[in-house]
């Protein structure tokens, strides 16, 4: 797989599956024919993934075969359920993003592997640190420890924690993650690293941040929530009880947009947990189980205007109703 393939996202695939399955119609019209043009010229990710799935769209050229003639079985049989032009754009997308997903778990994976401490899918820790401190790691994350005469640090590889701080006038706390430098001030607050960004929500204390490449610094108060990048530092906005409800085996949402919802609970069931462009952005409020995940995807279906597609047990889309 090249480079460029493993940087594609998900919903240019999504797309560009759709538009495969649709070309693939012997009744396909002219006008799809200009829309699916139109698309492509779009952006040259769409190019990218158009071809990706070309490529697997040919590997899975004899399932394809296979899916029609069991179509027509199906359908003898009133089976409703069994949809040729998704079980297509199953295959296709599960091809692509398979290898795609594939190489992003391998490499989070392997980083955990020789962490201090990790978790797996739906895994959690409590652990008391040497100096007395008490620290949760959350689900798929990974945590090294470096403590020393002059002070104590944590590296968040990957995923969440939350930590209560033990006092220590000789010896700083501080936790490191790839976008930046954390100094507990007495305190107690959660750091989540999400892709390209960390999350800090402090509930006790305070915490000095200092960003990693541009040095930006700020100091959040307990009550207050900050992303921030490599480069910069966000808006302050009031803490959320997200960073700290998952050490009960709940997700308190307040007014959080659906897709960090999705990706909170796709740490702790296995395979593929999607979403549409179209429902990313909605509002979502209320407790959703962490130990049930299914059982809280089906609080949101009947909250939001989705709909929960479950292609198998371990391939789940939520799309717009």
């Amino acid at each position: 797989m090249t480079l460029a393939a493993q940087k594609l996202s998900h919903a240019s695939l999504e797309q560009a599956a759709h538009w495969y399955v649709q070309l693939q119609d012997e009744h396909v019209t002219s006008q799809v024919r200009q829309q699916w043009q139109h698309w492509l010229d779009q952006h040259g990710d769409h190019q990218a993934a158009w071809q990706y799935v070309q490529r697997v769209g040919q590997r899975f050229a004899p399932l394809q075969a296979e899916a029609t003639g069991a179509g027509r079985v199906l359908r003898e049989q009133d089976a409703r359920r069994f949809s040729r032009r998704s079980g297509l754009k199953a295959l296709l997308v599960l091809g692509a993003s398979s290898l795609i997903g594939w190489n992003a778990w391998r490499g989070t994976t392997v980083s955990g592997w020789s962490a201090d401490l990790a978790t797996g899918i739906g895994e959690t820790r409590e652990t008391r640190l040497a100096d007395g401190s008490h620290l949760w790691l959350g689900a798929q994350s990974a945590v090294d420890f470096d403590f020393s005469a002059l002070a104590r640090e944590l590296h968040l590889r990957f995923g969440e924690l939350l930590l209560e701080t033990a006092p220590d006038a000789q010896r700083p706390f501080f936790v490191d993650t790839a976008q930046g430098r954390m100094q507990a001030l007495g305190t107690r607050f959660a750091v989540c690293q999400q892709g390209q960004s960390t999350r800090l929500t402090v509930y006790d204390g305070a915490v000095a941040v200092c960003t990693a490449l541009s040095g930006e610094r700020r100091i959040v108060q307990a009550g207050q929530q900050l992303d921030f990048t490599a480069q910069a530092l966000g808006t302050m906005r009031p803490a959320q009880s997200a960073g700290e409800s998952w050490i009960h085996r709940r997700l308190n949402a307040e007014d959080m947009p659906l897709a960090e919802l999705l990706r909170t609970l796709g740490r702790y069931r296995h395979g593929h947990l999607g979403w549409h462009p179209e429902v990313a952005q909605l509002s979502v409020m209320g407790a959703f189980p962490l130990d049930d995940t299914d059982r809280a995807l089906d609080l949101l279906q009947a909250a939001l205007p989705v709909r929960v597609q479950r292609m198998t047990p371990w391939w789940v889309s939520v799309e717009p109703a």
